[in-house]
This record gives C-alpha cells, structure tokens and sequence, in this order.
C-alpha cells in the first residue's frame, strides 16, 4: 500500500525527494545504531555473564563481515524486488532476532541472533541502499546527497550510543537490545507506506536529468547470478581492488576498532561507559557536518585528493590517542576531529566508483567495494579485541590503525587516473 499518488504531475513534486531522503535517513540511522550496539554491550556482558572480550569482539565481528557481505547482493534484490520489499524483509530480520537475544545465555546465541541474522538484516540497510536511491533519484547534487545518507549511517551508531550506554548502565544488557528491537520494527510501517521506489512512478525524473531522460532497464534475472557476475566483471579492473583497499582501510580505522572498542578503550583508562559514549555522540555530531561537507567538497573537488586528506588526517590522530592522557579536554578534541573525518570517505568514494563504472552498474559494484570495509571492520574488531587480551592495551592496536590509515592516504590518488 502507498498514499502516494500514482499517476498526474504533482503540484509540489520537490516533496517526493524530501519523502524518499528522509526514509532513507532515518532507516539507516537505526540500522547504524544496531551494528554499534554490540559495542555497548561489550563491558555488560562480560560483567553480567562473564564472557570474553575477545568472544564478544568475535561475534561483532561476524556480523560487520556479514553486513559487508550482503550489501552488493541486497544492492540487485532491490533492482529486482525494490527497496520497499527489500527493507520490510530486513527490518523484521534485525527486530526480531534482538528479541530473541533476550534469553540468550551463552555466546554460541550471541553470536547467531547479533552476528549471523543481525549482520544479515543490517547488510540490506547499508550504504548500498544510499546509493541506490541517490543513483535513481539524483543526476545532480549527487555528492551532498550521498554525503548526507553517509553522514546518517555514522551519525545513527554514535548518536544511539549514549541512550543505549544509559540504558545498559542503569537496566543491564536487556534494556538496550529490547529498545534496538522495538525501533526495527516501529520501522516498518514507515517504510511500507511512505518509501518510494522510481521517480518515473510519479511521473518524474531524477533531481537534474534533462528533459529527454529516459530510465534505465534495470536487467531481469537472478539477483544472485546478477551480482556475481557483475562482479566478475569489476574485478578486472585495478580501481576496484583500489577503492576496496582503501575502504578496507576506512573500516579498520572506524567501524571496527573506534566504532566497536572506544568505550573499551576509554574504561581502560578510567572513563566511565556513559561519558565515553558522549564522546562518540559528539564524533556522531560532527560526523553529520563533515560528512555532508565532504559530499558538497566531492561535488567540486577532485575526489582522489580528498581521499589523501581524509585518510592522512585520520592516520595521524590514532597514531597519536595513545599517547594523550585522556582527559575531557584531549578526548572533546579527539571526538570533534574524529567525527568530522569519521566517514567523510564515503561521497569521493562513491563518485570514483561512478566515474569507473558508469552509474547503471555501480550500486552492486559498490556493495563489493563495501563489503572490503566492512572486512576491514571484522578485522580490526577481532585483531584488537585479541590484542587488548593478549597486551591488556589497545596502543599498538591503535598504532597499526594508524600507519594503515597514512598508507591509504597515498594509494588513493592512483584511483581512476582518467578522471581529472
């Protein structure tokens, strides 16, 4: 069912764009809150249960590899099914296996209902489902919207965090995965009745195509067979092993070790769990000004040097956290440079994929490409977890994060040389 109307010119047609912008937002928003919230629950499962930090990590780390995984398949199922469909199957799976987690007691069941379905749900509400809807419904602008859909998916894990931190502190573990639960399936009537899926089913055309625009034929088919061969083909050209280098870096240094252990790493050294999820609530509040900015800049700027930037600046600060002392004064300016650069990556990243394989292909190729960061989130989380295990210290985790980060900075500007 859709109240939106079908056919007839719509007097305001602007409000189609606002409509599918702000489900898109607010979808991803709640999607990035769940793959952040094995993160709050490390410390409490381990006090309250007495798990591992490295099994706890392990499982974190199952589920951002899965949500990498799922991306370029999920990416042809909307071409095939649509968004809408799509969504619905997603959210009911993220919903209702955090409600089954509620009897959990040991981490075999931790690991199937918050890595194995959790990790399934969310890969269908990643960034490839920005960049399908920014490839259907924008010729222009498409940078500052994709920067803002980005902007979302960091904003939703770091915003969610100090509810969810408070939750947790005050009701046990229980209480932020019933609230993550109750927020997946409130979704889905919201997308059921107000997502929609072409311009053309309103009878318009994407934000900027000219008059004479016609929409692509999306090719029929098995999805699965459509993405794999799809991918057969990217990996034969260098600029994709060259974007999923460096976004495999962009999850090593974000989702994966800032992202799932700063909390972690902030209890080490003394901050309580509630005020280490502050500071990720202002890199979550940065981050939304960034990463829009960087979509404006990517619009305007060659996106390779941009890229050298992100990932320069981003080395050098978690080469440096260790050595500060933590106070609120080094964390505050931590947390505000940080989230200004967290995943700013994304709109030059997206815009070098359309440049190298044309917009029709891109959103399944960049679900791979996707899928590389978040291989490099599963590593980081699970490396840095044993890490902190093995040395009682994240700081040559951070380190390595670091280095890896300075070294992507330089790869970057080989990406699509033929693009000016």
């Amino acid at each position: 069912m859709n109240p939106l109307p079908q056919h007839g010119k719509p007097t305001q047609p602007l409000r189609y764009f606002v409509i599918v912008m702000l489900v898109t937002f607010v979808a991803l928003l709640v999607s990035a809150g769940v793959r952040a919230t094995p993160g709050v629950l490390m410390v409490p499962l381990q006090n309250e249960l007495g798990w591992s930090r490295a099994s706890i990590s392990f499982t974190a780390g199952v589920g951002i590899f899965l949500y990498g995984l799922v991306g370029p398949f999920a990416a042809a199922v909307m071409q095939s099914l649509g968004i809408r469909y799509t969504l619905i199957g997603a959210l009911s799976l993220i919903g209702g296996a955090a409600f089954l987690s509620l009897w959990m007691t040991q981490p075999w069941q931790f690991l199937i209902t918050w890595g194995v379905l959790s990790g399934l749900g969310t890969g269908a509400v990643a960034m490839v489902l920005g960049a399908t809807v920014v490839n259907r419904w924008f010729i222009q602008r498409r940078g500052t919207m994709i920067g803002l859909l980005a902007a979302s998916t960091a904003t939703g894990s770091l915003l969610f965090l100090p509810a969810l931190a408070a939750l947790a502190h005050s009701g046990g573990w229980h209480a932020p995965v019933l609230a993550v639960s109750i927020s997946c399936l409130a979704l889905i009537p919201l997308v059921a009745f107000f997502m929609p899926e072409h311009p053309a089913d309103y009878g318009l055309r994407p934000h900027g195509a000219p008059h004479n625009y016609v929409q692509p034929i999306q090719p029929p088919g098995n999805p699965v067979r459509l993405t794999l061969t799809t991918f057969a083909q990217a990996i034969k050209q260098r600029d994709f092993w060259l974007l999923s280098f460096t976004f495999f870096i962009c999850g090593f240094t974000t989702n994966g070790l800032i992202g799932t252990h700063f909390i972690a790493i902030c209890a080490d050294h003394g901050i309580g769990e509630v005020p280490a999820a502050g500071y990720l609530a202002l890199m979550g509040f940065f981050d939304l000004f960034g990463t829009t900015l960087s979509g404006w800049l990517t619009d305007r700027y060659n996106p390779r040097w941009l890229l050298f930037s992100y990932y320069s600046l981003r080395g050098l600060s978690l080469v440096a956290l260790p050595f500060c002392n933590f106070s609120m004064t080094s964390m505050m300016i931590f947390g505000i440079f940080y989230g200004l650069d967290w995943i700013a990556t994304v709109p030059p990243t997206l815009k070098l994929a359309n440049a190298a394989f044309g917009d029709k292909a891109t959103p399944i190729i960049f679900g791979w490409i996707l899928f590389g960061h978040q291989i490099g989130a599963a590593c980081a989380t699970s490396l840095a977890g044993l890490m902190r295990q093995v040395q009682g210290n994240y700081q040559d985790a951070l380190i390595l994060a670091g280095i890896s980060g300075i070294f992507a900075a330089f790869v970057a500007t080989r990406i699509c040389s033929k693009l000016s």
